[in-house]
């Protein structure tokens, strides 16, 4: 094959393969199977490796990772990826709404639309698209610095490397990467095994998976992306936040499906209401609901704060504690030899699950929070999904509780009869 050819043949696959990324990560509707496009992913790498000067910059092989960078440069954004006021519950998402038609001069009774929207727990982060091709991608930074991070993030497969249609010059898209459930699960699971610490929440992956030097590491985990709303944009007009996400969603990016556009504050504070209790249904990590006036006039009279916009607020779901018993206390053994303490507790429903085992990850945690045998302790899920002990209630002891203390040689070496071994703490 010669080069024009090959060049051809590229162009064709490469359509070809984003085209069903976009089915599979964005739409979730595949119209080929996996070995299919497995080939023709196959495929399109050879011929990059005999001619890697026709790799086009929104080549699907990106994705896989490209060799380690040393470090991460800063990129200033054009416009402030700002911080938002928070509201803890529904009496504040009211003042917000007569604090903004003040700014505005509106009368008391007067009704501002709104555009309510889960706030995903993740990394905020800042795609740049010139000419309709992945040219940047940051974090949020400072708001007004962040790091590049962009061969990272073209591995993540819901983040279009060239957008579809009649695209803006320059589109800014900005979303939150996070780590859905069950990828949490299964890399933890492999952390385990191989003896390092746990994550002790999504967003907590989701961000040290993003900064990651080697971009390869951030391709072997499952990371997602909800797009949220632009920053600069040159060649389009928007006169409401819902146009904005129309766009967003008609270029080919993932928008979350449970954004509603309400006529009141009054309804506004419904959807907070109404998700306070239901974010157990999702398979990631929600920590509020972001409102934000829709109309665009309207936010660009409003302004902003040295904070962030007059025009936003986050109102932030109360952390969800229940009550339970410990039974027992199980030491997990890592290959490595490291010993991990597990609390099996009394089963208990808390926000979505029934939880009845949690990490206390090592012995200076049970002493600290002084868990014992016994004890009724109050618990959460760290980040929405790790059940995690906060704290014992010394209280509710009848005295025949039993302190806990690690033990001195690998426990399951005792429990085969082999030759003891001293375990790591």
């Amino acid at each position: 094959m010669d080069a024009n050819e090959a060049r051809k043949r590229i162009d064709e696959l490469t359509g070809e393969l984003n085209h069903h990324a976009h089915r599979y990560y964005v739409l979730d509707s595949p119209e080929i199977s996996d070995e299919q496009y497995d080939a023709m992913l196959v495929e399109l790498q050879e011929l990059e490796r005999q001619f890697p000067q026709l790799r086009r910059a929104d080549s699907p092989v990106l994705r896989v990772g490209a060799p380690p960078l040393a470090g991460f440069g800063v990129v200033e954004h054009a416009a402030p990826m700002m911080s938002l006021d928070k509201s803890f519950n529904a009496e504040e998402v009211i003042e917000f709404d007569r604090r903004l038609k003040r700014h505005l001069a509106m009368a008391e009774d007067a009704q501002i639309a709104y555009v309510c929207e889960l706030k995903i727990d993740g990394l905020a982060v800042n795609l740049r698209y010139e000419n309709g091709v992945l040219v940047q991608g940051s974090t949020r930074g400072d708001g007004r610095r962040g790091e590049d991070v962009t061969v990272n993030l073209r591995t993540v497969r819901s983040v279009p490397l060239r957008l579809h249609g009649d695209a803006p010059a320059v589109l800014e898209a900005r979303g939150e990467v996070y780590l859905p459930h069950a990828e949490l699960e299964r890399i933890n699971l492999e952390r385990e095994e191989a003896g390092e610490p746990l994550f002790a929440n999504p967003r907590n992956a989701a961000a040290g998976t993003v900064r990651q030097l080697d971009s390869a590491i951030t391709a072997s985990r499952g990371l997602d992306i909800f797009l949220y709303g632009t920053g600069e944009v040159r060649g389009a007009e928007l006169a409401s936040h819902t146009d904005e996400l129309a766009l967003l969603e008609r270029l080919g990016f993932r928008v979350s499906p449970n954004i509603q556009r309400v006529e009141s504050v009054a309804e506004a504070v419904d959807y907070c209401e109404s998700w306070t209790g239901r974010r157990g249904e999702l398979g990631y990590d929600v920590d509020g609901v972001v409102v934000k006036a829709d109309a665009v006039a309207l936010q660009q009279e409003a302004g902003a704060t040295a904070r962030g916009p007059r025009w936003a607020t986050a109102f932030k779901f109360p952390a969800v504690e229940v009550e339970t018993v410990v039974r027992e206390i199980e030491v997990t053994v890592a290959r490595t030899g490291r010993l991990t303490p597990v609390a099996i507790m009394e089963p208990v429903f808390v926000d979505g699950s029934t939880v009845s085992r949690a990490v206390l990850h090592n012995a200076d945690e049970v002493a600290r929070k002084d868990i014992r045998i016994g004890d009724h302790v109050v618990i959460r899920k760290a980040g929405d999904v790790i059940p995690e002990i906060i704290k014992s209630l010394p209280d509710k002891r009848t005295g025949g509780e039993e302190v806990f203390t690690m033990p001195s040689a690998c426990p399951v070496c005792e429990k085969r009869g082999r030759r003891r071994h001293v375990a790591r703490t």
